[in-house]
């Protein structure tokens, strides 16, 4: 791991194009997935996506490989998604998604991998709407750490990074998201 990062650093500095198609090939569903769950708009997902290998290309230098690459590429993007959502003058990430609901679209659009059967397919499509469903009703900060927890993998200092806050304040999101889901979900189940 550290061995690769230092690659990316080194690749970044250099303008590597080969080392940047490689990156866009391996987050090219999981950076516009957060980026929809961020924003719930399918287009405004994908122009931050590119705005954000943009980004990436321009500031490639400052990238530090102390840290993992993909801390630093999804706190590029978030900070872009707020940029703009602050030019479009919304009060909070919500108050945008919420103003365009018919721009919301199913979390399975963006795959991460082919299921094996059809049947896998349409049960996982079917199970990734309930889950988008429930995460929708959570509050942005909540919904934000869950999903960079659970859907990206990331650890707890990571997203700690990428979220600007406090360790501390990222486990209580956590906590309080983990249980928020539980009851939601359970409410939908009943």
């Amino acid at each position: 791991m550290e061995q690769e990062t230092r690659e990316i650093a080194r690749g970044l500095r250099r303008r590597d194009p080969d080392l940047l198609d490689e990156l866009i090939g391996r987050y090219q569903y999981r950076l516009p997935r957060y980026l929809w769950t961020l924003t719930g708009s399918r287009e405004v997902a994908e122009d931050l996506f590119q705005e954000t290998w943009i980004r990436v290309l321009e500031r490639g230098h400052q990238y530090n490989p102390r840290w993992r690459f993909e801390a630093w590429l999804f706190s590029i993007a978030r900070n872009l998604a707020i940029d703009m959502l602050r030019r479009r003058q919304p009060e909070s990430l919500d108050a945008w998604r919420l103003s365009h609901p018919s721009e919301e679209i199913a979390a399975r659009e963006w795959p991460d991998r082919q299921s094996t059967t059809p049947f896998e397919s349409v049960a996982a499509g079917e199970q990734a709407e309930r889950v988008q469903g429930v995460l929708r009703r959570l509050p942005p900060e909540a919904r934000e750490v869950l999903v960079l927890r659970f859907q990206e993998d990331m650890d707890l200092n990571e997203i700690a990074e990428v979220v600007k806050a406090p360790l501390s304040t990222v486990k209580s999101r956590l906590y309080r998201g983990l249980e928020t889901f539980r009851n939601l979900l359970e409410e939908e189940e009943a």
